[in-house]
């Protein structure tokens, strides 16, 4: 099918690449958004800032804001390699923002020699139905787990001679290789350089020691890890692992769940009401989760299209 190149956005609107400057306004789009949808919002902005700091990622020649007047009412990123992100105000949708950001976002990502690109949508919302309209087809599913309030996590013995504490600044480096042998077994992409880790974990605006966890073999070294985040949400204080690994040859001791233990307590002496991570299809840790109590929240699925020379676009933006 033969892809639209978007032109100007919708009548009466605007749009420009975007600056750092611009990141609270992405915020305050993407969490009326999730709001709407959701009826929670899971964003923050240092989300965003973190994201948009790491030295791989050109905001400029990276995103489209769309604009009524001086209001952002929609937004589009695509970050290598095949990965985008959008959002429209609740107010501006039906009038096409959607559809042209999508078109954007496409050609962001062409113009990086990518051939496929996709991004999360909640299941069955507005944006899921219409990347569906728009041809594009699911990848894998994501689920948002939580830990009912007050409810704890049976606890693990460690093997003996193995410890877990916070994570010393010497041990950064080996954090980050834990994850990142850990996530390429699964997901398809470079290897993500330790600077652009840094930039969203120990750089991360509201970055405090605490919020990197490890396990510690009987020699000292680092053999699983947990990343954690800390926003005030509609629940009150929330500590969320955003990246939780153990390597490969460490499996199966209970490191992980020992680490999880760890860090939701650590979090609650924190002030976190709530805690959660997320997890998906391609990882197979959902029942793991499941088995120590956590809850599904929500429930998202990621949507691509393959960018092959002719790709139509029907439809309207929700």
């Amino acid at each position: 099918m033969d892809d639209v190149r978007p032109g100007d956005p919708p009548a009466d609107l605007t749009s420009r690449p975007l600056t750092p400057a611009d990141a609270t306004a992405v915020f305050e789009t993407m969490a009326a958004q999730e709001l709407h949808d959701l009826g929670v919002v899971e964003i923050e902005e240092a989300d965003i800032v973190g994201d948009w700091q790491r030295p791989s990622f050109d905001v400029a020649a990276s995103t489209v804001g769309v604009f009524d007047g001086d209001t952002m009412v929609g937004y589009a990123e695509f970050a290598a390699p095949d990965r985008g992100d959008a959002a429209v105000l609740p107010s501006h949708r039906g009038r096409g923002v959607g559809t042209w950001l999508a078109a954007r976002m496409r050609d962001l990502a062409r113009s990086r020699g990518t051939t496929v690109v996709g991004m999360p949508v909640p299941e069955g919302s507005p944006g899921d139905r219409l990347l569906a309209a728009l041809g594009y087809h699911v990848r894998w599913e994501s689920w948002v787990l939580k830990l009912p309030r007050g409810a704890t996590i049976t606890e693990r013995p460690l093997p003996e001679g193995y410890a877990v504490r916070a994570a010393e600044p010497a041990d950064y480096p080996d954090v980050h290789t834990v994850v990142e042998d850990a996530f390429l077994e699964w997901s398809v992409r470079d290897r993500e350089t330790y600077e652009d880790f840094a930039a969203t974990t120990t750089e991360r605006p509201g970055f405090a020691p605490w919020h990197l966890r490890v396990v510690t073999d009987g020699a000292g070294t680092v053999v699983a890890a947990a990343v954690v985040v800390v926003h005030d949400g509609d629940e009150g204080r929330e500590a969320f692992i955003s990246r939780l690994a153990t390597r490969r040859d460490q499996r199966g001791r209970g490191l992980a769940q020992a680490l999880m233990v760890d860090t939701f307590a650590v979090a609650r002496e924190h002030g976190a009401e709530v805690c959660g991570l997320s997890t998906d299809s391609r990882t197979g840790a959902l029942g793991l989760y499941e088995k120590v109590g956590m809850r599904v929240t929500s429930t998202w699925v990621n949507r691509a299209v393959d960018l092959t020379p002719s790709t139509s676009t029907p439809g309207d933006m929700a």
